[in-house]
């Protein structure tokens, strides 16, 4: 399958996007662009995104508090945190605002833009059209999947550096409309309009036209 139009030159996001409110930091990451260094490049643009709090959403592993599995969480912004879950699939989070308080950005769903065979091939699926796209990437398993991500490889990853191998950065790219809902798949604070989505976004995971809820979110 041939790839989509060429990218523009991609320039790393600095640290000082993320030291910011999960809830920032989660908007505008929408058209950015996740990168996985190799031969082939695989990049893939933003499209679904949900913020985390910190210590004080139900729903954030940091909740628990400061541990050596939420360390990353606690850290300096701009940093993987990666997750197991439900014994079948890894989870990629982003850290957000200063060091010492915790925050974070779970990646939900990418439009592949590179090195879309190799994403299949991690996927282990066939691509007969470009309707089968959304299978690569559209759901955080799937997306960690066709990145090759796991927890003892990318956790702990500085996500402004290229010399990471596993970066996050922006060509220019704008997003025109943005959705706004609660999460998916929890269930403490799960009525909080914390999920973000590209509008009209055909790789968006889940409900597709999410609804804007009024709900005042979560302090911090």
């Amino acid at each position: 399958m041939p790839e989509p139009a060429s990218l523009r030159p991609i320039h790393p996001l600095a640290r000082t996007f993320f030291a910011r409110n999960p809830r920032l930091v989660a908007r505008d990451l929408l058209g950015k662009i996740l990168v996985r260094d190799g031969k082939p490049r695989l990049a893939a643009r933003i499209v679904e995104v949900e913020a985390y709090l910190g210590e004080n959403d139900p729903a954030a592993h940091a909740a628990a508090g400061h541990t050596a599995r939420t360390s990353v969480l606690f850290g300096p912004p701009g940093y993987a945190y990666v997750y197991f879950i439900y014994g079948n699939h890894h989870c990629l989070n982003v850290s957000c605002e200063r060091e010492g308080k915790a925050g974070s950005v779970l990646f939900r769903a990418l439009e592949p833009l590179e090195g879309i065979e190799k994403m299949a091939r991690s996927r282990a699926i066939t691509l007969e059209s470009p309707g089968d796209l959304p299978k690569l990437t559209a759901g955080p398993g799937r997306l960690a999947q066709a990145f090759n991500i796991t927890r003892s490889r990318d956790n702990g990853c500085d996500l402004t550096s290229p010399n990471s191998g596993l970066w996050i950065g922006e060509d220019g790219f704008r997003a025109k409309g943005i959705q706004i809902s609660t999460r998916i798949g929890i269930t403490k604070a799960a009525d909080h309009p914390l999920r973000f989505a590209l509008k009209d976004s055909a790789f968006v995971s889940g409900p597709k036209r999410p609804r804007q809820r009024l709900k005042t979110p979560l302090g911090n």
